[in-house]
């Protein structure tokens, strides 16, 4: 052969193996960041998850979520928040960041480019601003939804800092948050993400006579009312999401807990 096709078909080849050797890494990072994402970093949090498929959880160091890959978001994300955890040390916001442990893939952040949506968190970065880490790994789109800026910085941004509120008057609270994925407004981006037509949110802590909790549907439009306007029942919260809450507890108990609204449980 001459040296003049040689060379060409040697750089070919070159080329080739490089492209390959580092598809190859990626995916082994890839990997191992899935099999990351399916171990249990808490088992008193997991105690209060929803019914769920075990190839939905990704379970990150400061918050779970179940991810609903038709919807491209988490169907829910649970943490646990207490006092400490609220207080602040200085961080610097980072980018969005496509969640590799998702095993289906999360969806891409462009999709929300020029969407006219926030990137509304789920776990708020505010509740998660006592490390770097923790910090950072709320920018995950597993972690967001759709949101409008008038929603995300208003009732919504209302009720996340009622609940810390709860968290230091209460020492500890358990939240099960995400939006309603059935009957969307509208979908965006390349990927058809989701956006709710409204997001929930269930805020629960133990007493000296049991468990307690409220829980928040909130349609996805601004609104100046009252928080607890917008406190529903935990059973029809369900038959609006179709997802089972608290199953672990004892039927007496989630009977309990879920047919009521249990405001009186509760200061604002």
């Amino acid at each position: 052969m001459k040296r003049k096709y040689t060379y060409p078909l040697l750089m070919m080849v070159v080329i080739t193996l490089i492209v390959l050797g580092e598809k190859y890494i990626e995916n082994q990072e890839k990997n191992e960041l899935v099999k990351a994402g399916e171990v249990v970093k808490s088992q008193e949090l997991s105690f209060f998850f929803p019914k769920a498929e075990s190839n939905t959880l990704v379970y990150h160091e400061y918050y779970t979520l179940s991810y609903n890959e038709p919807a491209e978001q988490a169907a829910w994300v649970a943490y646990m928040l207490t006092p400490d955890q609220l207080k602040r040390v200085e961080v610097s916001r980072p980018y969005f960041d496509i969640d590799a442990a998702v095993m289906t893939g999360a969806a891409d952040w462009r999709n929300y480019k020029n969407s006219g949506y926030d990137r509304g968190h789920l776990c708020p970065a505010g509740d998660r601003s006592f490390s770097s880490q923790a910090y950072n790994e709320t920018f995950l789109t597993s972690n967001i939804s759709p949101q409008l800026h008038e929603f995300n910085n208003g009732v919504w941004n209302r009720l996340e800092n009622q609940v810390r509120d709860w968290a230091r008057g209460y020492d500890k609270v358990t939240i099960v948050t995400g939006g309603v994925l059935a009957d969307p407004l509208a979908t965006i981006g390349h990927e058809n993400v989701i956006v709710p037509r409204a997001f929930y949110k269930i805020v629960l802590r133990e007493t000296a006579s049991g468990y307690t909790c409220l829980a928040f549907l909130i349609p996805h439009s601004e609104s100046d009312r009252d928080l607890k306007a917008f406190v529903v029942s935990v059973d029809s919260l369900e038959a609006v999401t179709g997802i089972d809450f608290f199953p672990k507890l004892e039927n007496s108990e989630e009977n309990r807990i879920e047919k009521e609204k249990l405001l009186k449980d509760w200061k604002f």
